[in-house]
């Protein structure tokens, strides 16, 4: 797939702007902006530093200090002089203007390896590529002056670091409190603008030259302090979104070298001394052709392995969620260790408990990939670990101070195990060991309720929440009030619940242990669900979504599928029909399934606005793109052709699958979509379980009519063109 914009379109800032990309490196920390360089987010930043908690020692407790993801370096200006002209090629916006307007010298960009930008000024021609370092928390920046006809004359490259230094949920102003003092050393320097925070560290290297072993440059690179503060850069996503959209950032200095055509050289950005980072002496040039190496040989072996460029891409991207990251002690733990954890989103969400276990199957078991299968599996025995009276975590926290404020993820706990058994058999030993005891304890808190706003009644329903909560992923709030409380039954909880008692029956037949629920009271269970549950209109048949024994909801929404979708379904096959025919009708889109039909009086047909009025919508008809697993899956199991289902799947997500990847968030899946068309996108530009559905969607298709699906790729030739058989 090509992910790179043309002159034209990377030049028409409307539609360039929209348009972002996103460097990680597997510890949290990532760099990104939008296609042409300006910074349209708070979140947006050259190096956005996941800064570990502060440690604590055995005789004093962990000092106060921030923690998270913080924007160390927002932005650089860069300027090339050359025959006593400068230009500059940066760019940034400031209220009713761009300066600088570097995107008016843009060749090309693109997010196919590295992000990579190509400049025109003048009469030569200056290729940036930024690009993070995995396992390491380094961003380089490679600058490199090509050949041009009559071009011999170097030129000055001019690179001004702009830093925020600031969580990347908020933003900074000018102040006194930051110190502007630089220990400037060699070609570098660093500086700590506040206590509390680390050091940053900036440098500057020359690369190779083609055909020469050295750099192929004039001089050395310098650097020179030159504090200074520059105000009022704005970030126009943020004011659309109803936020504080202005900050000043601060110039320690600026490097200075010079190139003549055909030479390169990368600037550094870490919170260590280049040297202390690179193994064993190794250069820039080092580092990042290794880099480079590692990706590519990853690119060969997922493609091998899956058949598919697009599947291979799809992989990679998820497999960017699953991060390693320094916790600071917890319950069970007796000093800090590196953990492997599931960040929900890119750029705002931190690890969630819900999120994880649905995005895990999609992100690392479903390619059979053998080394993100084991992490995958860690991390379901790392939950079972941290988890509290039968709850696993749903928000985790680095300093181990996890909320447990959720009631599904547990249930979807069990869905994530089932999905690492279903491809790691191997795992079954591991699983008796580290999940089954979780299990029987998520059993009996739920059963007795001892999990906070959860009651099981004589019937087995689990009966949840109140009118104040927002216990389910229908979770938002919105003018002080949940918008969803989805107190009672939900129908998605007893699906889940039922799967989990039905699961955990067959497991202890097989280890020889007790039944957890007599087969009786389960069959019962399922009479009743479909008695309480099923309800009907002109259009025809589907489930409610809520249910209780003074209140039934009778929206129409996705949370029915599950009750279709799970290993055990508490519904037989015979049920489908009528479910799925509304869920086709009602809620499907190219980009996933609406939360509401159009027809509630509480549809949302867009996701825009301030906070308020974007939470209002965001379980009120907006398209979440996760829903098509689970959809894709009933449609699979229960289709008579399965190989016309497929195809039919495949081109009504193929916006999704194809489109969609060049746009909003280049080459991921973006949280949500608006619930009219065009169905614009929106949220995160890169969503965990957006991203693991959709791939865990593909790879059953392939799987289950790998004719179709060859077919189809042959077709779309793995671009955005549309395709039919």
């Amino acid at each position: 797939m090509n992910f790179s914009l043309p002159k034209l379109e990377a030049q028409h800032l409307r539609k360039s702007l929209r348009k972002e990309w996103i460097e990680t490196n597997g510890l949290g920390d990532y760099a990104s902006s939008t296609a042409p360089g300006c910074n349209s987010r708070k979140y947006h930043g050259l190096f956005v530093h996941s800064v570990p908690p502060p440690a604590a020692t055995s005789k004093q407790p962990a000092p106060a200090a921030p923690f998270g993801r913080h924007v160390l370096v927002s932005t650089l200006e860069e300027s090339v002089s050359s025959k006593g002209n400068e230009f500059f090629f940066s760019c940034r916006k400031h209220p009713s203007l761009y300066f600088p307007r570097g995107h008016e010298y843009l060749e090309s960009v693109s997010a196919n390896g590295p992000f990579s930008s190509l400049y025109r000024m003048g009469e030569f021609y200056l290729r940036r590529e930024i690009m993070m370092i995995h396992g390491l928390s380094l961003v380089l920046v490679h600058y490199e002056a090509l050949p041009a006809e009559g071009e011999a004359d170097p030129v000055l490259l001019t690179v001004k670091p702009l830093l925020a230094y600031r969580s990347f949920h908020q933003l900074a102003r000018a102040n006194d409190v930051l110190d502007p003092a630089c220990a400037v050393a060699g070609s570098g320097f660093a500086i700590t603008p506040y206590r509390g925070l680390p050091t940053l560290h900036m440098e500057m290297q020359f690369g190779r030259a083609p055909g020469k072993k050295g750099g192929g440059a004039k001089g050395k690179p310098a650097f020179e302090a030159a504090p200074d503060w520059y105000y009022d850069v704005e970030y126009f996503v943020e004011k659309e979104r109803g936020f504080p959209s202005l900050e000043d950032l601060f110039k320690p200095g600026q490097f200075t070298v010079s190139l003549r055509p055909g030479a390169s050289v990368f600037l550094s950005a870490s919170v260590e001394p280049f040297a202390a980072l690179a193994p064993e002496g190794a250069t820039m040039q080092q580092i990042w052709d290794g880099e480079l190496q590692r990706r590519g040989k990853r690119q060969e072996e997922l493609v091998s392995s899956l058949g598919s460029p697009l599947l291979a891409r799809l992989a990679m991207e998820a497999q960017r969620f699953m991060v390693r990251r320094k916790v600071a002690p917890s319950r069970g733990r007796k000093k800090a260790v590196p953990d492997l954890e599931i960040l929900a989103g890119y750029h705002w969400f931190d690890a969630w408990g819900r999120d994880t276990m649905i995005a895990l199957p999609g992100i690392a078991f479903c390619t059979r990939d053998a080394v993100f299968g084991q992490r995958g599996a860690a991390i379901l025995y790392n939950a079972a670990r941290d988890a509290k009276n039968g709850l696993v975590p749903n928000c985790y926290s680095a300093d181990g101070n996890h909320a447990y404020n959720s009631v599904d993820a547990s249930l979807w706990y069990v869905w994530a195990v089932q999905q690492m058994l279903k491809y790691l058999p191997r795992e079954k030993g591991n699983f008796v060991r580290h999940c089954w005891p979780f299990i029987k304890q998520i059993i009996t808190a739920y059963s007795s309720g001892t999990v906070p706003f959860v009651q099981e009644d004589r019937d087995g329903f689990l009966h949840i929440g109140n009118r104040d909560t927002q216990l389910t992923w229908m979770d938002a709030t919105a003018y002080g009030r949940p918008v969803t409380p989805r107190n009672g039954c939900p129908v998605e909880m007893m699906a889940l619940w039922y799967n989990l008692l039905s699961f955990a029956g067959s497991v202890a037949e097989e280890l020889g242990e007790p039944q957890p629920v007599p087969r009786e009271k389960l069959k019962a269970m399922a009479r009743l669900f479909k008695q309480r549950y099923f309800t009907a209109d002109l259009m025809g048949s589907y489930l409610v979504d809520v249910w209780s024994p003074t209140f039934i909801d009778i929206n129409l929404r996705p949370n029915q599928l599950f009750a279709l979708s799970l290993p055990f379904p508490i519904l037989s096959r015979e049920d489908s029909g009528d479910i799925m025919a509304r869920t086709r009708t009602c809620l499907v889109t190219p980009f996933g399934l609406r939360t509401l039909a159009p027809s509630g009086i509480f549809y949302h047909p867009a996701y825009k606005g301030g906070p308020d009025q974007r939470d209002s919508a965001y379980h009120q008809g907006t398209v979440w793109p996760w829903l098509i697993g689970a959809f894709g899956e009933v449609a699979l199991a229960h289709a008579w052709d399965k190989e016309e289902e497929a195809k039919r799947l495949l081109l009504t997500f193929q916006p999704l699958f194809l489109t969609h990847l060049q746009e909003a968030g280049m080459g991921s899946v973006s949280e949500v979509f608006d619930g009219d068309p065009p169905h614009e996108p929106n949220g995160c530009i890169a969503q965990a379980w957006s991203v693991a559905e959709s791939l865990r969607l593909l790879m059953l298709i392939k799987e289950r009519a790998p004719g179709v699906f060859a077919a189809w790729v042959a077709l779309a030739g793995e671009g955005g063109d549309s395709c039919e058989y």
